[in-house]
């Protein structure tokens, strides 16, 4: 079973196309590792049986000269605010629960037609609007390295499973951050795409107009196959060499994060520069209004979708939920508008700044995974909110509407994990994933297993 989940769903396409291995082998050994990582909570379904008869299928389509792509037959997991029909969808909610889709999503659809196995949805932060995925109604997700600290959220079900392999690529929604950050916090590959590159029909929203879904992985590689099949893209050849590449800095907006994190992040400089790439700073204005404006939208948006609720049922929420959506109702049209008119300033100073470079690097995090509780840090000799740090780096292309991707670059002395986030024009998802696969053929972050999969294996 080790062996197996430590390949990537690309080379687990290729031994299977090679006769070494099957599709009911593969879906064996990831129902294996969700039932021995259960303690991690990171399934809220798991729809075993089905997929164990779809991957008999799917074999037998093979065997027959039916392949369906890069997809079929690969065990995925999708997070539960995404609708499968047939199966509840409750968003990590009590409201919800219970209620069954009437049809798939967009992205299901998507999977399905390219012959995906969907063997679970996986555990989310009460209706997307919080990044610890503490859940009062369906429990805690854990850190897949440490059990007692965060996943990151709202996708840690999501960024869990991928990290243990129980899934070999993962479905998350992202509106500040929440593919990013559980992957950041959790060792693998998360990308949010820009605004409109994926369809969102049957996605239970948080904040409408930065909402996006993306694919959580180990490997670049399988986050690339996954989006493409979502977008509908071709997934063009490698970007190679990376001499040339020209890397925007936030010099400035990056100084206050962990030591261990600020070496993860020379070292990822320095890898970049011996490929040939080169660096500049950008002296983007009005960055320290960013987590500001992200939070306005963020409370406004999701205050307004869920007001009737708010109103006549509010004792159904999480406390830390309910008292979010509760403060949508003193924020003022002013101040909305502003944080909205905030963004196109933003966003034109990006746009802008991908005349003069290619990607824009940041960190995904000011630090690694706090504890389960914890809402401050302590950077330096200063303490950081743990809601508005998750924010820090994330919001800027949440605000500007452009796709972004962590990748992981590191671990701190406690073996817990870090990402490195990249920023692209629009379009560019394809190029941050390339980026990121050229990097995991020189790293191994992305290969290394968590304690509780080594322990199992």
């Amino acid at each position: 079973m080790n062996e197996i989940l430590r390949l990537s769903m690309c080379e687990a396409g290729r031994r299977i196309r090679a006769g070494r291995l099957s599709f009911p082998e593969l879906l064996e050994a990831c129902l294996q590792r969700e039932a021995q990582t259960r303690a991690l909570n990171a399934f809220n379904q798991l729809f075993a049986e089905r997929a164990r008869r779809l991957a008999i299928a799917c074999q037998s389509l093979l065997e027959n000269g039916y392949d369906l792509g890069p997809l079929h037959g690969m065990p995925l997991a999708i997070k539960a605010n995404i609708a499968l029909a047939g199966e509840e969808m409750h968003a990590g909610s009590r409201l919800l629960a219970g209620q069954q889709a009437t049809a798939d999503s967009a992205v299901v659809r998507r999977l399905k037609r390219a012959g995906a196995l969907i063997i679970g949805t996986t555990n989310m932060h009460e209706f997307a609007w919080g990044g610890t995925t503490d859940n009062p109604h369906y429990g805690a997700t854990g850190n897949a390295w440490d059990s007692e600290r965060i996943p990151a959220g709202s996708s840690g079900g999501s960024g869990a499973a991928a990290a243990v392999r129980s899934a070999l690529a993962t479905l998350g929604t992202d509106t500040g951050g929440s593919v990013r950050l559980p992957a950041s916090m959790n060792g693998v590959t998360g990308l949010r795409p820009g605004i409109g590159r994926i369809d969102t029909d049957g996605i239970f929203p948080l904040a409408w107009s930065m909402d996006t879904a993306g694919p959580l992985a180990a490997y670049a590689e399988d986050c690339a196959q996954v989006y493409a099949t979502l977008a509908g893209e071709p997934h063009p050849p490698a970007l190679s060499p990376l001499a040339g590449l020209r890397i925007g800095l936030l010099e400035d907006y990056c100084g206050a994060v962990q030591p261990a994190v600020a070496r993860a992040y020379e070292a990822l400089l320095a890898w970049f520069a011996a490929a040939g790439a080169r660096c500049c700073n950008l002296p983007l204005s009005g960055l320290e209004q960013a987590v500001n404006a992200q939070v306005v939208i963020n409370v406004a948006e999701p205050s307004a979708i869920h007001a009737p609720w708010i109103a006549a049922r509010s004792e159904e929420y999480g406390e830390d939920v309910r008292l979010l959506l509760q403060a949508g109702n003193g924020l003022s049209a002013l101040e909305y508008l502003q944080a909205q008119r905030y963004r196109s300033v933003l966003r034109q100073q990006l746009l802008s700044s991908f005349d003069q470079v290619d990607v824009i690097l940041t960190p995904t995090l000011p630090f690694t995974a706090p504890r389960k509780g914890q809402a401050r840090i302590r950077i330096g000799e200063q303490e950081e909110s743990v809601l508005t740090g998750n924010m820090h780096f994330t919001c800027l292309a949440s605000l500007a509407g452009l796709p972004a991707l962590s990748l992981p670059a590191g671990f701190d002395a406690d073996g817990l994990p870090i990402g490195m986030q990249l920023i692209g024009a629009d379009g560019a998802e394809h190029r941050l994933l390339d980026l990121a696969i050229h990097f995991q053929q020189d790293s191994d972050y992305h290969r290394r297993l968590p304690p509780l999969a080594r322990e199992q294996a």
